[in-house]
């Protein structure tokens, strides 16, 4: 069972819960497990100070500025980290895994065609 944190009450619930069963706050969107519902943390927070979609002009959230509570949110600090993350090199031996994958099938003709020529050597 996959969990998550209420924001209110800091209690373990769910992660498909639609409302916390400890103190009734709205976890999911719409009342649909498969929208979540970001909210602020503390009364005098706002989501938008934070989100992606805040940063660079794109939100069209009637409550922006000011939302409390929205299924759009995205976080530009955690973002940000998975942007670095997708662009660092990956490591050499990652690399030729992936071309010795995607190129299995010359390999395996490249390797038959060297087994002849060897024994048409050895009889020769």
């Amino acid at each position: 069972m996959d969990t998550a944190t209420c924001p209110r009450c800091k209690q373990t619930v769910n992660s498909q819960a639609v409302t916390c069963p400890f103190c009734r706050t709205q976890l999911k969107a719409y009342g649909h497990p498969g929208i979540p519902l970001h909210q602020a943390a503390g009364a005098d927070e706002y989501l938008c100070d934070t989100c992606t979609y805040h940063a660079d002009d794109t939100c069209n959230y009637p409550q922006r500025p000011y939302a409390k509570e929205c299924i759009l949110y995205q976080n530009l600090e955690q973002r940000n980290l998975d942007l670095l993350s997708q662009n660092q090199k990956p490591r050499v031996n990652v690399s030729i895994n992936n071309w010795i994958k995607r190129n299995q099938s010359l390999l395996l003709i490249i390797s038959l065609f060297l087994i002849c020529f060897l024994l048409v050597l050895s009889r020769s």
